[in-house]
């Protein structure tokens, strides 16, 4: 494990966005697990200030996210297909045809999520996977419980999960109450994972994942058995550290 301190939110996703920068950079063809909500924002404006400068060519990358709610559509403002397109893919010259998110509203939960992790297996795997962590731990969608979840999964979102994606809908009733994840197995299968923590909110649970056991309890703990797992975070997020 490898942990880089940053100065502040600003910072911190300037380094993430720099590990990004070096796998594209190194492997043209890369496949990128890339995450959704506040934390990778700041990672996206400095990889599409990047591609604007002539520095980034994103044109061989293929692109697999860890999740998305079940019942929106691509179409709709708080899906994460929507999310990716006006943070990032629609500001660099990634194929369409290279994008690749769970299918949100496919009703069939088993055959979308088999289907999902086959296209991972035929894509040749994820070579550098991004996440960030939640209050509670979860990681992708992957929630507290008793055992780890291996494949991509339906999963019931927790409260606190709500709770905290509540400030992006009109109000709480209108957040979906699932969502489909990549598993644990499919994060520790990718070759390099980057977490992304910032704001003292994140202090407590980071330094329950990073230091104490590893539990389903806390799902972003099982990243300490990962090979070359990169945290960058900000001074907060450290602060129990």
């Amino acid at each position: 494990m490898k942990i880089v301190r940053a100065r502040d939110f600003e910072a911190a996703s300037r380094k993430a966005a720099n590990y990004i920068f070096s796998q594209i950079t190194l492997k043209p063809d890369s496949v990128l697990g890339l995450a959704t909500g506040s934390s990778p924002v700041g990672i996206y404006e400095n990889l599409i200030a990047a591609y604007r400068r002539g520095d980034l060519d994103f044109s061989g990358v293929r692109s697999v996210n860890l999740d998305e709610y079940v019942s929106l559509g691509p179409e709709h403002p708080q899906s994460y297909a929507y999310f990716m397109q006006t943070n990032l893919f629609a500001h660099v010259n990634i194929l369409p045809t290279n994008i690749y998110l769970p299918n949100g509203l496919d009703e069939d939960a088993a055959a979308q999520c088999a289907a999902y992790d086959r296209l991972i297996h035929e894509l040749g795997g994820i070579d550098l996977q991004l996440v960030g962590i939640g209050h509670n731990g979860h990681i992708g969608f992957n929630e507290p419980a008793d055992k780890f979840v291996k494949g991509t999964h339906c999963v019931e979102l927790t409260k606190s999960t709500i709770d905290a994606n509540a400030r992006f809908f009109p109000c709480e009733d209108l957040v979906p109450r699932k969502a489909y994840t990549m598993g644990i197995l499919d994060i520790l299968q990718a070759k390099r994972v980057v977490m992304i923590a910032c704001g003292r909110s994140k202090a407590k649970i980071l330094m329950e994942a990073i230091t104490g056991p590893v539990t389903p309890a806390v799902p972003a703990s099982i990243l300490q058995l990962h090979p070359d797992f990169t945290l960058v975070a900000d001074e907060e997020a450290l602060s129990e550290l």
